[in-house]
């Protein structure tokens, strides 16, 4: 309840929490007692009360329900009764217990931590590349993985639009040990401005010059013109051959890994696309969240996604 409404209830929704979870177990029980209460008895003529349904000529009788079925009822309200008593359900009341779903969290926390703590203290003292070797951490890191890394990179970890692939060699920050350990640590923010001052036509022999560097340009008079605007204002970033600077998260614009590519896209226009618009890549900070033991292992997972034979 807290994760809903904060800290604490206000005391008008404490009281109004209260008084319709206890008057829904009031209302029950009474519905129950009343029933129960009823006198089923056959009349001097023998004649049994019906609940008044009937199909195929057979009328359901309105008899009371079975002794061990009204007692299970009664435990039930019972049963609910002490829950509230114990456990937090009732407003801002506590429960005699103290329990909450934090506390639950975080002792389960704790406990992973004292049995699992010594296993990655030992994966974090090898090598990344002898570690991806080691299929049993490998399973391990794969599980890390799926629970951080998936949700942007895919469980194949073959990324997507705007989120890179991991299997191949293609890295923007590098792909060597550190480089992968200091990206998971420390996250990335990369930035590629809006070129759209420079103006359609610019653009256009921009775009063919970017193609042609790659070996897939269309108008070689264009990626001509388009080459001395690259040398002004991309080279400073990409480098004057277009192989890119992992300094800079720059990608290398020769080879075929387009980060900004839609499935099916014509290739020139996502290029052109991004020239006019920009781009913007945030890979977050993850020592936070699953601690740099667990760092060194997913790194050696990820080293071992492009590394495979």
């Amino acid at each position: 309840m807290n994760n809903l409404w904060g800290d604490s209830l206000s005391g008008f929704w404490s009281a109004w929490i209260i008084v319709i979870t206890l008057g829904t177990i009031a209302i029950s029980a009474w519905v129950l007692f009343a029933n129960r209460k009823t006198d089923k008895t056959p009349d001097a003529e023998g004649n049994v009360e019906t609940t008044g349904h009937a199909a195929d000529d057979i009328e359901e009788y309105d008899n009371p329900l079975p002794r061990w079925w009204f007692q299970l009822y009664v435990g039930t309200v019972i049963f609910a009764l002490g829950y509230l008593v114990l456990y937090p359900g009732l407003g801002n009341y506590a429960g005699v217990l103290g329990w909450t779903q934090e506390g639950q969290w975080e002792q389960e926390v704790a406990q992973a931590e004292e049995r699992y703590a010594p296993i990655f203290e030992q994966y974090q003292q090898v090598p990344v590349p002898e570690l991806a070797q080691d299929g049993e951490a490998m399973q391990v890191a794969e599980r890390i993985f799926l629970n951080n890394c998936a949700i942007c990179h895919g469980s194949n970890a073959q990324g997507g639009y705007g989120f890179p692939n991991l299997t191949d060699d293609a890295w923007l920050y590098g792909g060597a040990p550190e480089n992968i350990v200091q990206t998971i640590t420390n996250g990335r923010n990369g930035l590629m401005p809006s070129w759209q001052q420079l103006g359609e036509q610019n653009i256009a022999n921009l775009t063919q010059h970017v193609l042609s560097l790659s070996g897939q340009a269309e108008d070689a008079e264009r990626a001509e013109q388009g080459a001395a605007v690259f040398a002004s204002v991309c080279a400073a970033c990409h480098s004057p051959d277009g192989t890119g600077n992992q300094a800079l998260g720059a990608p290398n614009l020769t080879d075929d890994a387009w980060l900004y590519r839609q499935p099916g896209q014509p290739l020139d226009e996502a290029i052109r696309q991004t020239l006019r618009n920009g781009r913007n890549g945030h890979m977050p900070a993850q020592a936070a969240y699953i601690g740099e033991d667990k760092v060194h292992l997913v790194a050696a997972y990820v080293y071992s996604l492009s590394h495979q034979e």
